[in-house]
């Protein structure tokens, strides 16, 4: 059963489930949600990202919640603290906070609102020291986000991602210390 890890004005970020699986990919799977992510994907490659979400929560405490609207209720994407397993990279091991929203709800704030609550749930519940993102240089709205979050580019983690096509291999990476967190 999903629980709920935290609430907005608008909007409710809860652990996955196993039925969350197909909604989440029928809500976001598409060609401009995924441009920036490798592309449309299979349903084994949701599987995946629900096993790493849920193992990550059961490690951790957190991961990437799934994002819903209080007003409908409806499934909007997701959002939230993720520890990063990427051996080899600079990242390998720290905290990224990540977000991915279906296309509908773009432009209307959801984003930087749940950001801005797993930011703080980061820094000041969990005692986190330093939240890192990571996307491409070709993302302007995700690194548009990440700026106005506080966010400072942190090249000495830029890296690149085995496996994928070189319009998305290359992350840059943005990080944020406690310290800096003004909301």
């Amino acid at each position: 059963m999903a629980e709920t890890m935290l609430e907005t004005a608008r909007l409710r970020l809860r652990t996955w489930d196993s039925g969350d699986v197909a909604p989440f990919m029928a809500a976001l799977n598409t060609p401009q949600v995924m441009q920036w992510l490798g592309g449309v994907g299979q349903a084994e490659t949701y599987e995946r990202l629900y096993a790493r979400m849920t193992a990550c929560q059961v490690a951790h405490g957190h991961c990437f919640w799934l994002v819903e609207r209080q007003s409908d209720g409806q499934l909007i994407g997701f959002c939230g603290l993720y520890v990063t397993d990427r051996p080899g990279s600079p990242v390998d091991g720290r905290t990224e906070i990540g977000w991915r929203l279906r296309q509908d709800a773009w432009g209307q704030g959801y984003a930087r609102e749940a950001a801005e609550a797993c930011l703080t749930h980061g820094f000041s519940t969990i005692g986190m020291a330093q939240i890192l993102a990571y996307t491409v240089k070709q993302n302007a709205a995700s690194w548009g986000l990440m700026q106005r979050l506080g966010m400072v580019r942190a090249r000495e983690f830029d890296h690149r991602l085995d496996g994928y096509g070189d319009d998305v291999a290359d992350q840059i990476v943005y990080r944020i210390d406690r310290g800096d967190w003004m909301v």
